[in-house]
């Protein structure tokens, strides 16, 4: 993969066009007619309890918290012209309502609330931030406080506050079917940080001084049933990361469709290799069936690296089939199968009601030739090899569809896992309660 430089405003034009057969002058609504003011209440209540307790892998035992957040975010329309501008802002809060004398978790990546030097949990924090952001013709540009969506750099939003990042991003809409994106960061901020200008962290390395993270790519919409995605990103001086995937459906007849879908991501180390040398790629394959409000859905997932396929933590860049509520499947050698069911209520006269159950199963990991930043090893000190876990995932969720209470929502998801050495034996139950105050 070829190295992503900085985006500059002349490759922006080249890419939009900048012809009057591509600007549509009705997008223009102007910079107060096309806003939009929301306030999101979020209850969170997270549990989590490993079964090994203090002897589990971070040394971790029983978590257990409550918390209240309220997301007001404003975006601007765009101010009249052949070139637009706006403005996007947010100010968010999350409040402590329980931790149970310190049952919250304690610097984990179980952490609902920001904890201080001794690992309780603040009683409250914020994250105020906006962003400038151009239009001209079919090409958006936004500078300041960002939420990507590609599939190599993707804001995490499952927790109590969404993750965001400080840089400059942009997408483009020109050719029927395509969307185009990119963009580069300078500096991310957690879902428990209040802190804009955090430095980058991975999933299972952690921190890493790597200075920015550039990607591009494009996702391309063929028909109604196959869709296409291409996608590259660098975290600098850690990885360069290439994503390729696709989903596909075939009607069988109005109520039966099959389903499938395949991905792939290949991460090779780059520049000053902080996190070590690597070749990792990984892929997985999904094959289903849709009949009416059900769906049943078959998954594969393979690493063939010698070492963890990591990502930004706390985000949801890992678009893999198996990559689940706890468990990724993306260790070293790993292969694993995942049963999916799901079920729409709609169909029975439950319209906003539905179910989700999933089993996914790994085995075959193998540490024996990782480096030493991703190594784990047993108590003897022998890399650990032979391993494996399993994890069932149950989730409920209602959406009220009329009424004063319109558009709330309720969820619930559990979760169980069990593993060999390299990870925790672990029960989760998460509730997650939200509601639009405001939308205007």
């Amino acid at each position: 993969m070829t190295r992503i430089t900085k985006i500059s405003t002349g490759v922006l034009a080249a890419i939009a066009g900048f012809s009057s057969v591509a600007y549509s002058a009705e997008k223009s609504e102007g910079f107060v007619e096309g806003s939009k003011f929301t306030v999101t209440s979020r209850t969170f209540y997270f549990n989590r309890d490993n079964r090994n307790g203090e002897t589990a892998p971070g040394g971790a035992g029983y978590s257990e918290a409550t918390a209240q957040a309220f997301i007001a975010k404003f975006n601007s329309g765009y101010t009249q012209g052949t070139i637009g501008f706006g403005l996007d802002a947010f100010a968010m809060i999350g409040l402590k309502l329980d931790t149970g004398g310190g049952r919250n978790g304690g610097r984990s990546s179980f952490d609902v609330l920001p904890v201080d030097s001794n690992g309780d949990a603040r009683d409250e924090y914020t994250k105020i931030g906006g962003a400038a952001k151009i239009r001209a013709f079919d090409t958006e540009l936004k500078v300041g406080d960002v939420f990507p969506t590609s599939p190599v750099v993707y804001y995490g939003d499952s927790r109590l506050l969404p993750e965001s990042f400080r840089g400059t991003i942009f997408s483009n809409n020109s050719i029927k079917g395509l969307t185009l994106q990119g963009g580069r960061l300078h500096s991310m901020s957690q879902p428990v940080s209040s802190d804009m200008r955090d430095g980058f962290a991975t999933f299972y390395a952690g921190p890493v001084n790597s200075p920015g993270m550039s990607y591009f790519g494009g996702d391309y919409v063929l028909n109604e049933n196959v869709s296409f995605a291409l996608h590259a990103g660098q975290l600098q001086d850690v990885w360069n990361q290439t994503y390729f995937g696709t989903n596909l459906s075939y009607a069988l007849t109005d109520n039966l469709a099959l389903i499938g879908g395949f991905n792939y991501y290949r991460a090779v180390d780059e520049g000053k290799k902080l996190l070590g040398e690597f070749d990792t790629n990984i892929w997985s394959g999904r094959f289903g069936v849709q009949f009416g409000g059900h769906t049943l859905a078959l998954t594969h997932q393979r690493n063939n690296g010698e070492n963890d396929f990591d990502y930004l933590r706390q985000s949801d860049s890992v678009f893999l089939d198996n990559s689940i509520q706890y468990s990724d499947f993306n260790a070293p050698k790993e292969k694993s199968w995942m049963l999916r069911y799901d079920l729409s209520m709609k169909s029975y006269g439950v319209p906003g009601l539905s179910f989700m159950t999933r089993y996914g199963r790994g085995s075959d990991i193998d540490y024996s030739s990782a480096n030493s930043v991703y190594m784990r090893r047993d108590a003897e000190g022998s890399p650990l090899v032979n391993q494996k876990r399993w994890e069932r995932d149950i989730e409920a969720k209602y959406v009220v569809q009329t009424g004063k209470m319109k558009d709330m929502s309720f969820r619930i998801r559990q979760s169980n896992t069990r593993a060999t050495q390299f990870e925790s034996d672990l029960d989760e139950f998460r509730l997650i309660v939200e509601y639009p105050l405001v939308s205007l």
